[in-house]
């Protein structure tokens, strides 16, 4: 791999996100803010759902922000530069294999996941007020989950970026990313299932659910969540289902 090469495409996208840093701060918080004040802040005042529920829900909430901070951040261009811009090419003409330029694409999801779980973190627990009991008694655990996840979200975003079409967007996000939110236990803990027992086994198949409830178990240990050693388990296969799968589809559509 040619490293000052690998670098410079790196820069490249860095120099774009900070020139849209508006937008992409937009896009990253709306989403959340709103499900936060709603959910955790309109529901628990009004005493419609326990104080504690503002707790439980803000692991989610970080989970679900870096993962569509990511998937975005890779899918959207990807979609954009193989059908519509043609830019890609330009970078498949650089001096570094194939694999490398969709392996930047990941790392550079994975920064933009990161900083969304980074800003999110303070602006929902300001926003939810008081009540909020996180902990951060295991660090190494957090942080670990938390690139876990941020490469989960850019991995997905690599298979969903070249396995999508241009006028399929909408679909994506409609027939995909939505069940997988809505079934991905991001505001509520796995255990909330146990009245659907098929329901409870089929979610497992879902990797936000990971992300969700290993999140949970780093920030709010108290509340109930799925083993540790499940969760990253379960984390690094889709981890490496999904780059694995984005990477033979990147190449598929590169060399076509």
């Amino acid at each position: 791999m040619n490293a000052k090469t690998f670098l410079a495409l790196l820069a490249r996208d860095a120099h774009v996100a900070r020139r849209n840093f508006l937008p992409l701060l937009l896009q990253t918080l709306l989403q959340p803010m709103l499900l936060v004040f709603v959910l955790g802040r309109v529901l628990t005042s009004s005493g419609m759902m326990p104080l504690a529920y503002k707790s439980m829900l803000l692991p989610g909430i970080i989970a679900l922000s870096m993962l569509l901070a990511g998937i975005q951040a890779v899918a959207m261009p990807l979609i954009a530069e193989f059908q519509f811009t043609k830019e890609i090419e330009d970078r498949l003409l650089a001096p570094i294999e194939i694999e490398w330029v969709a392996i930047e694409k990941v790392l550079s999801g994975m920064i933009q996941a990161l900083l969304a779980g980074l800003v999110v973190l303070p602006a929902a627990w300001l926003m939810v007020g008081k009540g909020v009991a996180l902990q951060l008694g295991h660090p190494i655990e957090f942080l670990a989950v938390t690139l876990l996840v941020a490469l989960l979200s850019s991995a997905v975003g690599l298979s969903l970026g070249c396995s999508i079409g241009q006028t399929q967007i909408g679909l994506m996000f409609s027939l995909v990313l939505a069940p997988m939110i809505f079934f991905g236990c991001t505001y509520y803990p796995w255990s909330a299932l146990a009245s659907f027992p098929v329901l409870r086994r089929v979610v497992l198949a879902n990797p936000i659910v990971y992300a969700s409830e290993g999140l949970r178990a780093s920030l709010v240990p108290q509340f109930p969540h799925l083993p540790t050693l499940a969760i990253f388990g379960a984390l690094i296969c889709f981890d490496l289902f999904f780059l694995l799968f984005g990477l033979n589809r990147f190449r598929r559509k590169a060399v076509s």
